[in-house]
């Protein structure tokens, strides 16, 4: 064999091979945008049904890394590789490879879990494992948070199934426990009418079950009293602001002091 004939098999390889792998890349990218449609008309489909946003979610994440699989696949096998030896060869390697890929085999069984235990839904505002946030969706390993001051936070599923979480949006109703320092010198039944009186005109507060106006504690620098007050779980943080704001403004109005940490030094 001359050199301009093995030049030639070269080449019409090399050309079989050129168009194999464009073919391979458009199959490939063929099934990346079909698995986003797919998904986006999976989550469009469930969400007509009236099923829960989460579970949408999940299913379409499901049926999109299944579809990449399936071009993947096929885009190898356009490669003429031998996707019989491909499988012996990750199978041979499957026990290094369940070693590795547990956490994520983990996180997609906890998510499984979560869409059929459905412990919450989206919109729920959670608590757990030193994060809050409220639910935006869960995917196949992870489950997405928007904390209050609006951060995305990615959760690991099975770090929520394996933890103890605080649901605080499912009664529907927050109690909402705020204290204040009075002196000593203070009328403490006038200082207890004047909280009644806020908890009272604010039409947030709940009348049922009713505010709990009380004395707390007896502290050093003073006498705490405390205000347990029941609102709608989405209006918890506008209460709690409001009535800070509003108890001082109160308290300066009828002259109840607010004390504050002091130290007396005697001199001999």
């Amino acid at each position: 064999m001359d050199g301009r004939e093995l030049w030639g098999k070269f080449t019409a390889w090399l050309i079989g091979f050129g168009w194999n792998l464009l073919s391979a890349g458009l199959i490939f990218l063929c099934g990346w945008w079909l698995a986003g449609l797919a998904a986006k008309l999976t989550r469009r489909a469930i969400g007509k049904s009236r099923t829960d946003p989460l579970v949408a979610g999940f299913i379409g994440s499901l049926v999109r890394s299944l579809i990449l699989l399936m071009a993947g696949v096929s885009a190898l096998a356009k490669l003429q590789i031998n996707i019989t030896s491909l499988v012996a060869a990750l199978g041979a390697a499957g026990l290094t490879a369940s070693f590795a890929l547990q956490g994520s085999l983990g996180n997609f069984v906890s998510g499984v879990q979560i869409i059929f235990t459905k412990p919450f839904k989206k919109g729920d505002y959670l608590s757990f494992g030193g994060y809050e946030g409220t639910v935006k969706r869960i995917e196949i390993l992870y489950t997405v948070l928007a904390t209050f001051d609006n951060k995305e936070v990615i959760v690991p599923n099975s770090k929520i199934t394996g933890d103890v979480v605080v649901n605080f949006t499912t009664n529907g109703t927050r109690r909402l426990d705020l204290s204040y320092q009075v002196s000593y010198k203070t009328d403490l039944q006038k200082g207890k009418e004047v909280l009644a009186d806020l908890a009272e005109k604010d039409e947030r507060v709940l009348k049922d079950p009713a505010p709990v106006i009380a004395v707390g504690e007896l502290k050093d620098s003073g006498v705490t009293l405390v205000m347990k007050l029941w609102c709608r779980q989405e209006e918890y943080w506008n209460l709690y602001f409001a009535m800070q704001e509003a108890v001082k403004l109160a308290f300066d109005r009828e002259g109840i002091d607010i004390p504050y940490p002091q130290l007396d030094v005697h001199m001999r």
